[in-house]
């Protein structure tokens, strides 16, 4: 199968580093045109540089509208359309039980992880895809599929993204197919705090592949979503990438 994006026109969030920058690379190398953003300027710049001349960049804050707005109409006007919207940015600002978070990190983490995407599904909704189609492609977590000491807050957004998934697939069908990823722990600097020193190697162990995830698996499902391959029947699903965690024997 060769998956190919020639002709089509991306928009990636929190495209400068991790994951995004590995869509964003993926997505240029399969042909689109690229568009990536996040809030700061030189780090757009380098990560557009890096991936190539199909790779442009606007920054903006995820959780700004005026910012989604002025991202939009200048991916718009620089490169024709939106065929697809990768709502990757995220943010976790508070680690431990979630009967003790404070209500402003509450809201923070609510504000970039959930209301973000709708807002910018909204916006290229209403901007582009409405009459023309599209792919959308959601970033969730495996941790939106049960709980954690520590990660509780983070993970229900990430189980609340999971259901807006499913929700906007049944609402924009059949012209624009909404789909997510829920990868399990992937070598980001995100995520550094978890696979650094001796954690990285205890969890890869407990994957049945034996070996934690890079942003490049994550691209290459999400090529996949995007691509016309997936267009006859896939929306509404989460694809979950986590090296077999899972479903794991328990140890």
């Amino acid at each position: 199968m060769d998956l190919r994006l020639d002709g089509k026109v991306a928009l990636v969030t929190g495209g400068s580093r991790g994951i995004g920058k590995g869509i964003a690379k993926a997505f240029a190398e399969a042909g689109a045109e690229v568009m990536i953003t996040s809030r700061k300027a030189e780090s757009c710049e380098a990560a557009a540089k890096e991936i190539g001349p199909n790779a442009h960049f606007v920054p903006g804050h995820v959780g700004k509208a005026e910012d989604a707005e002025r991202v939009i109409d200048t991916t718009l006007e620089q490169l024709g359309g939106i065929d697809i919207l990768v709502n990757n940015a995220a943010t976790n600002p508070y680690a431990g039980p979630t009967i003790d978070v404070d209500l402003p990190r509450w809201q923070k983490t609510i504000d970039t992880n959930l209301t973000a995407p709708l807002l910018w599904t909204q916006l290229v909704w209403q901007r582009a895809m409405k009459d023309r189609g599209g792919a959308i492609v959601n970033i969730s977590s495996v941790g939106g599929f049960h709980t954690s000491p520590i990660l509780g807050v983070y993970d229900v957004t990430k189980a609340a993204l999971i259901h807006l998934t499913k929700q906007l697939a049944a609402e924009l069908g059949p012209g624009v197919r909404v789909n997510a990823i829920a990868p399990g722990l992937i070598k980001t600097d995100f995520a550094r705090a978890l696979w650094e020193g001796e954690g990285g190697p205890r969890v890869a162990k407990s994957y049945p592949l034996k070996r934690l995830g890079e942003p490049e698996d994550v691209a290459a499902a999400a090529v996949y979503l995007a691509s016309d391959e997936a267009s006859g029947w896939i929306t509404g699903q989460t694809l979950v990438l986590d090296g077999g965690g899972t479903i794991a024997f328990p140890r």
